[in-house]
């Protein structure tokens, strides 16, 4: 007799196919979820896979628009980054796939989803605090915290031998011992010969973007437009013809594929794990890298000084730990979100840029309706506009506590050090 129905996160890969057929030999019903959230992935044959293995239904839900239109965007907005680094391409992900999930469950009559996230990452966390957002009477089912399940599957090898005898195909091998994970921003590279963080990545462990060695030895040019922060227009040559882009998922898309032609978007990192734990990861976040960066340099042509100072010093930090560290249904997030609209306004125009050998190198910008720029003004040739004798006042004004503080150090006879 069955001991009810669970949704599993499934993504096909090795975890998840051994949870599922681990889940199975506990007795449940398993519904196999999966989102498509712009990864490469033959989903028939995820489907196949998935029957094959024994679960009694496979739901495929495609979840690209919300992605880019309610995740990625409001992202580029805020220009979201965590340590300085990290484009956040995993994080980003988990609110629209854990939101996709409850809904299958609750469509399928689940009393509990499962989900494949080790015991010692942030996936387990972004999910979970998710789901009791979603569905607070939810049962979650984590395999990597069940000690029956770690007890009998220690680590990848004893995983890979059971993919074995179950007859589970699984792309990882003892060959490309890592784990990956993907969706319409980015794919990260974790675990195996990863985790000594002074061994490089063989050249083969990429997947998406060219080796900026062996890109086109040719800047590629594109034009990217913005209306109130969020890419509006993405403009590109192909074969000697103009395109033009607007529809988000083809423009994100699009995005993906001249950075990643031009090798744009690679970085290796040692993160700080919100379960405490400093971690090794490589990504790819292709799209993503080159919106984000015409949005900073658009910025500096339209936004408010101080807005963008309280922005960048509030907001896009605190969004950015916060979605890090899973917490975006709660209401601190809602709090810091509700900021991002605001601040773009006036973020509207065009970037011209180039591609070209892993770099995104601005070429030009321009708004047609905000003028907080004034070439007249800035001009170092031109007296017209802002008064040089104006600065007079500035600096006198400006300098009074700076005089204050001089004078206390002379008393003191102490010497300012360099």
């Amino acid at each position: 007799m069955s001991k009810g129905k669970v949704c599993l996160a499934y993504s096909g890969g090795l975890d998840t196919s051994v949870i599922l057929a681990w889940l199975l030999e506990q007795g449940y019903e398993v519904i196999a979820f999966m989102a498509n959230i712009g990864q490469e992935e033959d989903f028939e044959a995820a489907r196949a896979k998935a029957l094959k293995i024994g679960a009694s239904k496979y739901v495929l839900v495609d979840v690209r628009k919300e992605f880019i239109e309610k995740i990625l965007y409001p992202a580029i907005q805020v220009n979201g980054i965590y340590e300085n680094v990290y484009l956040l391409g995993t994080s980003l992900a988990r609110p629209v796939i854990a939101k996709a999930q409850m809904k299958v469950a609750k469509q399928e009559n689940c009393f509990a989803v499962s989900h494949g996230c080790t015991g010692k990452g942030n996936d387990q966390v972004r999910f979970e605090l998710s789901f009791y957002a979603l569905n607070p009477n939810v049962k979650v089912i984590a395999p990597w915290r069940d000690p029956e399940f770690i007890k009998r599957f220690s680590g990848r090898k004893d995983l890979l031998n059971y993919a074995g005898q179950k007859n589970i195909h699984v792309e990882q091998t003892a060959a490309k011992p890592w784990s990956t994970d993907e969706n319409l921003a980015h794919i990260s590279f974790e675990a195996g010969i990863l985790e000594d963080p002074n061994t490089t990545p063989p050249k083969d462990m990429w997947k998406l973007t060219v080796d900026p060695v062996d890109a086109p030895d040719v800047p590629e040019d594109i034009e990217i437009h913005y209306k109130q922060g969020v890419p509006e227009k993405l403009v590109y040559t192909e074969n000697n013809a103009t395109v033009e882009v607007t529809d988000p998922v083809d423009l994100f898309t699009t995005a993906n594929k001249l950075a990643r032609r031009n090798g744009v978007g690679r970085i290796d990192i040692v993160e700080n794990r919100f379960i405490g734990i400093k971690s090794r990861g490589c990504y790819e976040t292709p799209g993503l890298t080159i919106l984000r960066s015409a949005h900073i340099d658009l910025e500096g042509l339209t936004l408010d000084r101080e807005v963008r100072s309280i922005r960048d010093l509030f907001v896009t930090p605190t969004y950015s730990k916060l979605l890090y560290n899973g917490m975006y249904f709660t209401p601190e997030f809602e709090y810091v979100k509700s900021m991002i609209a605001p601040s773009q306004v006036t973020v509207n125009g065009v970037v011209k840029a180039s591609l070209y050998k892993g770099s995104f190198i601005v070429r030009g910008r321009f708004s047609a309706t905000e003028k907080l720029y004034d070439e007249t003004e800035s001009s170092m040739d031109e007296l017209t506009g802002f008064s040089p004798q104006d600065a007079t006042g500035f600096i006198a004004v400006q300098s009074i506590r700076i005089k204050k503080y001089g004078e206390s150090k002379k008393e003191k006879g102490i010497d300012f050090d360099l």
